[in-house]
């Protein structure tokens, strides 16, 4: 089975130098943006509604990424799943129906649930679990099961946010040299 398919009529688009490995599933409404990288065993799953991931983020390898519906129990149009540029997912992260907003780190194993916003420069620690409807602030890292504000980043910290979406996409860039994985720009059938 190809990575990148098709739901009913609603087919992936992909920008310039995308990566999505030959063993991720990339399905129906989902828009990659320039340079995005998803990695191994990544299931980006946009079929009851879309999916966006901005330029030079990463989906690290075991990741979940998928939304929430329009129905009787949910908000009018359910919840989209929107990620900014330059963010970082690490591995077996799941994101479902929230935002991350840019040059953010969501740490291995976190879980980010409907609803959820996670403002610019914020990083969520590994196995945090960030409750529906929850906001992490600008600047913030939160931690634990439920996730709690702990403090602010340092500068030194909010730098390294941006130096591993940096090198994610260097790293990408190997792998599309040696041929593996490179994905044609395409765009969903109207």
């Amino acid at each position: 089975m190809p990575p990148i398919r098709p739901f009913l009529e609603h087919l992936p688009q992909c920008g310039e130098r995308v990566y999505v490995d030959p063993m991720a599933a990339v399905i129906g409404r989902v828009k990659l943006a320039d340079d995005v990288s998803v990695w191994p065993g990544c299931v980006l799953r946009g079929d009851v509604n879309r999916i966006e991931i901005g330029a030079r983020t990463n989906i690290q390898d075991g990741s979940i990424v998928h939304v929430t519906h329009e129905g009787p129990y949910t908000r009018p149009g359910g919840i989209p799943t929107i990620v900014g540029t330059d963010v970082t997912v690490g591995h077996g992260v799941i994101l479902h129906a929230c935002t991350i907003e840019d040059a953010c780190l969501i740490g291995m194993r976190a879980s980010l649930l409907d609803g959820v916003t996670v403002k610019r420069h914020a990083f969520v620690g590994a196995g945090a679990l960030v409750p529906p409807g929850k906001t992490v602030g600008e600047g913030e890292l939160w931690l634990g099961n439920p996730a709690r504000k702990v403090r602010l980043l340092s500068d030194r910290e909010i730098e390294n946010l941006h130096y591993s979406a940096a090198h994610y996409a260097r790293l990408k860039d190997r792998y599309l040299g040696m041929g593996v994985g490179a994905v044609a720009a395409s765009s969903a059938p109207r």
